[in-house]
């Protein structure tokens, strides 16, 4: 394990700070026995200031066991290994974390995508039993083209082929949870986890509760491109290079993680059945138009019949992810 912190000299200058400081820039490199798989409350790897940027590395879903054509799920230690836990300073419960997606970068040249016995939308799972036997454990490895920001998909079964297009995210993005509870890192809830949004990506930052001192955040499961819902249970996985800046809302409590951009604001409910995922968002998201907006409760649900938009991010995992959104214009100004 390896930390440096190398000074910036500028002042916080970010809406939401506590302070005006000097930023810093916190370098990070685990090591793979420095990964976690779990999200809990831990000692903290390196701690960061608000108005800090992290520079770090995540590995991929398979902790980089899959490696050429041969390689088995069998190698694999344990999904999703995540890098962390990096503490906030001042952070305690009933703030909001802000993280700012600044840089994602793919840092392989092969992807991969997998099918597992007992995982995916379309397979039989412990949620979803059958008689017929499972599919079986396939693997596909994608060439991945940095420079013209392609991936390729090679069919297993036939000569086809296929540009698509990266779109690199976070696929899991945490804080430990509430309660001094630790959850997989293959679980999605209320403290952020394995939410497989792409929208947790440069442009946006996400909001995340604070639930135990410092925070406590863990990012890994890069991906490099997904398909809505995740169907097949993985996306194009790869290891990524992440900068990100951190910051706090002090004293401001939410429920449930939140992200925003430039045009839009969005609201994450984790669950099953997938209609319970689905409230939950827009319960967040009535919940933020009338506190940071000004309309009524029933002002906001009324226009969100209207105008909302819904993405189901992710429909394998122990809980479905829906992200559900309103477009600014829509809204009084704050």
């Amino acid at each position: 394990m390896r930390v440096r912190v190398a000074c910036i000299l500028s002042i916080l200058a970010g809406a939401y700070s506590t302070a005006a400081a000097a930023q810093q820039t916190v370098r990070y490199e685990p090591a793979d026995k420095d990964l976690k798989y779990v999200y809990a409350t831990v000692p903290p790897v390196a701690t960061l200031k608000p108005g800090d940027t992290l520079e770090t590395r995540t590995a991929d879903c398979f902790g980089g066991v899959i490696r050429k054509p041969g390689d088995t799920l069998a190698l694999v230690k344990g999904d999703n290994p995540l890098t962390g836990p990096f503490a906030i300073a001042g952070a305690e419960p009933g703030d909001t974390l802000v993280v700012r997606i600044l840089n994602l970068t793919v840092d392989s040249d092969r992807g991969v995508g997998t099918l597992a016995p007992g995982f995916g939308a379309l397979n039989t799972t412990n949620y979803t039993p059958m008689l017929n036997a499972n599919l079986p454990e396939k693997i596909w490895f994608y060439d991945i083209d940095r420079a013209a920001n392609e991936a390729t998909f090679h069919a297993s079964d036939s000569a086809f082929t296929v540009k698509i297009q990266l779109l690199p995210f976070l696929g899991c993005i945490g804080v430990a949870p509430a309660g001094g509870e630790a959850r997989s890192s293959v679980v999605p809830a209320e403290f952020g986890g394995n939410m497989d949004a792409p929208e947790v990506r440069p442009g946006y930052t996400l909001y995340l509760p604070v639930n135990a001192p410092g925070a406590l955040l863990y990012i890994g499961d890069g991906h490099a491109a997904q398909g809505d819902g995740e169907i097949a249970g993985t996306a194009i996985e790869v290891p990524m290079r992440v900068r990100l800046q951190v910051d706090l809302i002090k004293h401001k409590k939410i429920a449930w993680p939140r992200l925003e951009n430039d045009t839009s604001i969005m609201a994450i409910g984790a669950y099953r059945p997938l209609d319970d995922a689905l409230r939950i968002a827009f319960i967040e998201l009535v919940g933020w138009i009338h506190a940071d907006y000004g309309l009524s409760e029933l002002d906001a649900y009324e226009l969100l019949s209207k105008v909302a938009k819904i993405h189901l991010v992710e429909m394998v995992d122990p809980n479905y992810v829906v992200v559900a959104g309103i477009d600014k214009k829509y809204l009084p100004r704050r």
